[in-house]
């Protein structure tokens, strides 16, 4: 019997039970990755993996020899179906039932799907989600390929990247009148508009698909609703994710757009944690998601010192970064519900900072380091700089942290 099981393959996962041997833990523990990989990073998927850059043992965060060494019990895989709070047991796809004291959900979160079934049935439509997607999609990554991105986010702009630089056609699809409009401000938009259009990325906004089109059972492109075909030989969707609740909405867990957490990371039964994509925690009054490597790490750190019984609170500092072509964007900070932008152009970088009222709340940083480093700082600690201080090009931002 494991005193402790964990659910999840990802970056959540193995921060928990890697926190759990730092902190001493001799505790048995079991790990459950449901694909056949020990646990990987999954960032680099869309970027460096992608293009060829990084090979598949790159990917590991850590060696298989690391769970033997640090005795963690390493279950590849197998999914995890069902949770038995009453038994306090877990049982596993092929019917292995494992027992539990503590147990941590890192079951981090799947692809929103389109719903035509003859895409499906065509097998002309990708996600980018884990190991398995990235090894089908990269096999369509010829040269003089025509690839339809349906959604104008970080993920559809990312792919965009690789695929030009990979020397496919690109048309990014966007139903929002402008790319990056759940997530950033219109002059970040026109940003990365302007990167994607110079490097031969075609983008559509304002549009949606009214059809696809098949010649016999192949796949050749959409009908949108403003008349126009776009040819296509097949297509990436970046339309959102969801949170992986199911498993723990049945057990009778609390589920609110991800499973409901407290600052320790517990979930409504004191047993059972959660952490990362998968789960909901309240942030400056709030209940949210991150969807981050920096929050599946923290979180779940916090939640393997309190199985421990310590009573660490977790707080969040959320930040992104985004790399397209030959810029890297770095997010510190929400910028929901922002009033002002102040603009920061220093030659080839440049920075956003959001303001809510007279408090500031995040920043955007493209190709600058030292923007994103005070920003999330002066996050950090509830700091607002002035408005007029940022706008001036000569003012050195390192002042700010001063005293």
């Amino acid at each position: 019997m494991s005193d402790i099981v964990a659910i999840g393959g990802g970056q959540a996962g193995f921060s928990f039970v890697q926190k759990l041997r730092s902190l001493g833990c001799n505790q048995k523990i079991t790990l459950v990755c449901g694909e056949d990989m020990v646990p990987y990073q999954r960032p680099p998927l869309s970027k460096k993996f992608l293009l060829g850059e990084m090979s598949k043992q790159q990917l590991l965060l850590r060696p298989e020899s690391y769970y033997d060494d640090k005795n963690i019990n390493l279950i590849i895989g197998k999914k995890a179906l069902r949770i038995d709070r009453n038994l306090m047991e877990i049982e596993l796809e092929d019917g292995v039932k494992l027992p539990y004291k503590k147990l941590f959900l890192g079951i981090g979160s799947s692809p929103k799907k389109l719903s035509d079934k003859r895409i499906y049935e065509n097998k002309c439509v990708h996600y980018i989600r884990n190991f398995k997607d990235v090894e089908l999609v990269s096999k369509e990554f010829n040269i003089k390929k025509s690839l339809l991105i349906i959604g104008g986010g970080y993920i559809g702009l990312e792919i965009a990247a690789v695929a030009k630089k990979r020397g496919l056609n690109v048309s990014i699809i966007e139903s929002k009148d402008r790319i990056l409009k759940r997530v950033t401000s219109e002059r970040v938009g026109d940003y990365f508009r302007k990167l994607h259009k110079e490097n031969g990325v075609k983008i559509k906004e304002s549009v949606e698909i009214d059809d696809f089109l098949f010649e016999g059972k192949t796949f050749k492109g959409v009908l949108t609703n403003q008349g126009e075909t776009i040819p296509g030989d097949f297509i990436i969707a970046g339309i959102g994710i969801k949170p992986n609740s199911k498993i723990a909405e049945e057990s009778g867990l609390l589920v609110e757009n991800g499973i409901l957490v407290d600052e320790y990371c517990r979930t409504n039964d004191p047993n059972i944690f959660a952490a990362g994509d998968c789960a909901s925690f309240i942030y400056q009054g709030k209940r949210i998601r991150l969807e981050s490597v920096g929050n599946a790490i923290e979180q779940s750190e916090v939640a393997a010192l309190a199985t421990q019984g310590g009573r660490f609170n977790y707080k969040a500092l959320p930040w992104f970064w985004s790399d397209q072509f030959n810029v890297k964007l770095q997010i510190a900070g929400l910028n929901s519900g922002y009033t002002d932008v102040v603009e920061r152009i220093l030659g080839d970088r440049s920075s956003y900072w959001y303001y809510k009222g007279d408090k500031f709340i995040a920043v955007d940083a493209i190709n600058d380091p030292v923007s994103y480093m005070v920003g999330k700082k002066l996050i950090e600690k509830n700091q607002t700089p002035s408005q007029k201080d940022i706008a001036e090009e000569s003012f050195d931002l390192k002042n700010l942290l001063k005293g």
